[in-house]
């Protein structure tokens, strides 16, 4: 479907709707809350002209087209699943970008995965307040995108992972010295990132043995080249990002007992509800060790009536 162009008075929806029409052909679900979240933005934002009326109608219009299109996807009609959805796949490109900045292999397709991240944390205020966590990812997530365009652009060397003179600041959301708040707001990433977009100036850490990390429009494509969450280690020191299903003794089972008589609240049937959903998207990336960890807490919130 072809959209009217964005107006100058919507500038503020332009990166949702942009990040909407890179996910058309590979996954609907972003797409559709992508612009769900501009449409949201926009009204408000709107002065009724006849250019921004076009475009909202249009956006309604596919709106209503997709909802009917894929009335069996959970995640387009369902408010849990759906945050579920978009909560991971945020997180999945936030750790893609984490270690390839740590790794020191900067270049604009890290830029374009952390800004993607932060722009999908933003559309996940769809749902209502972000936790602590997901407010952490999105303000490291568009510092960084800023931080490593802007070294890029000005021909410097980016410092990898975060900040050890300025953890107050990387923690708070304000951008250290050469780093502007509107740049880590509007910071735009790159079009077409390629596998050789990466800087030149900076020697990445010899790994072993050698692997070609992947580049951000095929994390984008395809969700099965994202690299494991990094290990206790590799995280920033004094970040922690957010890890919804982290567990520390997951792998020791403890069988649950069933307490006779157990009397489950509507806000703990909501609760275990969420970690199906939970669970169900982390196999979508063949994440089969944290659906596991997410049923065995709906199995035992049910069972026990407590987490």
């Amino acid at each position: 479907m072809e959209f009217p162009p964005c107006p100058n008075s919507l500038k503020s929806i332009q990166h949702f709707l942009k990040l909407a029409q890179e996910h058309d052909s590979r996954d609907v679900v972003i797409a559709y809350w992508a612009r769900l979240y501009a449409l949201q933005i926009g009204l408000k934002a709107s002065t009724q002209t006849s250019e921004e009326t076009q475009l909202l109608l249009a956006i309604m219009d596919w709106l209503e087209q997709m909802k009917k299109t894929h009335a069996d996807n959970e995640a387009l009609t369902n408010d849990v699943a759906a945050q579920a959805h978009i909560e991971n796949y945020a997180l999945k490109l936030f750790l893609y970008a984490d270690k390839q900045d740590r790794e020191e292999n900067f270049g604009k397709n890290v830029v374009k995965a952390y800004y993607s991240s932060g722009v999908l944390y933003d559309i996940l205020l769809t749902f209502g307040e972000l936790s602590e966590e997901a407010l952490h990812n999105r303000k490291y997530a568009k510092y960084k995108a800023a931080y490593i365009h802007n070294c890029l652009k000005n021909g410097e060397t980016p410092i990898p992972g975060p900040f050890p003179d300025d953890e107050s600041a990387e923690l708070t959301g304000e951008s250290p010295a050469g780093v502007s708040d509107e740049a880590a707001s509007n910071v735009t990433p790159p079009e077409e990132p390629a596998a050789d977009s990466q800087s030149d100036n900076v020697e990445p850490s010899p790994p072993a043995p050698q692997v070609t990390p992947p580049t951000a429009e095929e994390v984008l494509n395809n969700p099965n080249k994202l690299p494991s969450p990094p290990v206790e280690e590799e995280k920033p020191g004094g970040f922690e990002p957010y890890v919804p299903t982290a567990q520390p003794n997951a792998a020791i089972y403890q069988p649950i007992v069933p307490v006779a008589g157990v009397h489950i609240t509507p806000d703990q049937m909501i609760t275990a509800q969420k970690y199906c959903k939970y669970a169900g998207s982390a196999l979508n990336y063949d994440d089969v060790k944290t659906a596991i960890e997410n049923l065995q807490k709906a199995l035992k919130l049910l069972s026990t009536g407590s987490e």
